[in-house]
């Protein structure tokens, strides 16, 4: 947590269950601000909702992350996408991405 600014942890449990978490939370600047938010893609929604109520900028090791979230989830300003979303956009509309995908489907 101390190399970066924000982000979310998970800390599981001991023992041979899979999918089952003691916490999941989000850290600002080294402190835990959200604990026990239950599951992965709700902590990612708070943590959006945490960077516009602080009127934060994007970390930048997230930008592509937040720019998909931002631009074809969500549709704000989706009309001015970078290269590099708007591919990923075009593969996951035609159906390309699974056919392309090199890893086994889940």
């Amino acid at each position: 947590m101390q190399k970066s600014t924000m982000g979310i942890y998970v800390i599981t449990k001991q023992g041979p269950e899979t999918g089952h978490y003691d916490d999941i939370g989000i850290y600002l600047e080294g402190a835990d601000i959200l604990e026990d938010t239950g599951s992965v893609p709700r902590a990612c929604a708070m943590m959006l909702r945490v960077i516009y109520a602080l009127n934060m900028a994007d970390p930048k090791h997230l930008k592509y992350y937040y720019e998909f979230i931002q631009k074809v989830l969500f549709w704000l300003d989706s009309e001015r996408l970078s290269p590099k979303i708007l591919g990923l956009k075009s593969k996951i509309s035609t159906g390309l991405f699974r056919r392309s995908c090199k890893h086994e489907p889940i």
